[in-house]
């Protein structure tokens, strides 16, 4: 169970309260250091999922741990970056990610308790989302204004429609499940 791919993984959620720490550091470099650890997570994220495979070291654990650490930090960061900027065009986005988050998950819950979890497995377009929104995460991190503030804003954005879209392709694969609910 405790292989190095599922202790990346595990790394990341410890990571979380440091993460928050230095966002909340009163020094010039705090922005810095919470977006240079949000990075790291980010790398430990695909790291742990390449040795998982190329090693063949996939666990059931770290199925379930992978996306929740995941969901945990990007969830954290919005929520820091959401209370920073404190602006609608920010917040908005960032509740509509956590709900769909929430509702995916929900989603392929009850599609594994129907026998039906491959038909919601992460899609190609969920991996461009998952890097739009880390990209986006990333850069708001940073305590940004002008210029850059709005490139890493429409990340955030391009982030939020390829949320839908793939929230849209995992509703349309259950939706035969659902009539028969």
């Amino acid at each position: 169970m405790w292989n190095i791919p599922n202790l990346l993984t595990a790394f990341r959620i410890v990571l979380i309260p440091f993460f928050v720490l230095c966002f909340y550091l009163p020094v010039p470099w705090a922005y810095i250091a919470a977006a240079s650890i949000f990075a790291v997570a980010g790398a430990t994220d695909w790291l742990d999922g390449y040795l998982a495979r190329k090693w063949q070291q996939q666990t059931k654990f770290g199925a379930f741990l992978d996306p929740v650490a995941d969901k945990l930090m990007v969830a954290t960061a919005l929520g820091l970056i959401v209370e920073h900027y404190n602006v609608f065009w920010i917040t908005l986005p960032a509740v509509v990610m956590v709900c769909r988050e929430i509702l995916i998950s929900a989603l392929r819950e009850w599609m594994a308790e129907l026998g039906k979890r491959a038909a919601v497995n992460v899609s190609e377009i969920g991996k461009w989302k998952t890097f739009a929104q880390m990209l986006a995460i990333f850069g708001l991190l940073f305590n940004l204004d002008g210029l850059t503030l709005t490139i890493f804003t429409g990340f955030l954005y391009v982030a939020v429609i390829l949320t839908f879209w793939s929230m849209v392709i995992y509703l349309k694969a259950a939706w035969p499940e659902f009539k028969k609910a």
